[in-house]
């Protein structure tokens, strides 16, 4: 599912025009996150408070499970007038299950950003890895994120 996504979110990056730009203050839309044993799909918004300065927020369900994530981002482009940014940084999550125990854990994210000239839309992609700081929990060294949103000025 992994793989897929992945080449999925390759191939759509690849085939939009590089005639794009950034500027935008806010975003908020569909989010997924695939790991190993599970896919969690919710609501995903982001802030700009400066250029490069970024705060997100993640709120995703699968069977049983919520998880609330609140991330820091460094945004940096690669060229001007370029769409893409790429970005890194970090932030907690909370797992809930039904019936279980919970799981905290540290989520470093590596990833692409890229807004469409034109169109409010912006389309993410990051390495989202879970250190979890619970006992009950491994940590999921193979986690993904996907995002598609409405940019806001």
């Amino acid at each position: 599912m992994k793989k897929l996504l992945f080449v999925f979110m390759l191939v759509l990056l690849c085939s939009v025009s590089l005639k794009a730009q950034t500027n935008y203050k806010a975003a908020l839309g569909l989010g997924v996150e695939a790991f190993d044993e599970a896919t969690l799909v919710g609501v995903t918004g982001k802030y700009f408070f400066t250029d490069n300065h970024v705060g997100q927020a993640d709120l995703g369900f699968e069977d049983g499970v919520t998880a609330i994530t609140a991330l820091y981002s460094y945004h940096k482009k690669f060229t001007p007038g370029s769409g893409f940014r790429w970005y890194a940084g970090a932030g907690p999550s909370i797992f809930l299950f039904d019936g279980g125990e919970n799981i905290f854990a540290l989520r470093p994210h590596l990833g692409l950003d890229f807004k469409i000239n034109g169109v409010p839309i912006v389309l993410n992609f990051d390495w989202r890895p879970a250190i979890v700081l619970s006992e009950d929990a491994d940590n999921e060294i193979g986690a993904f994120a996907f995002g598609l949103q409405f940019a806001f000025n």
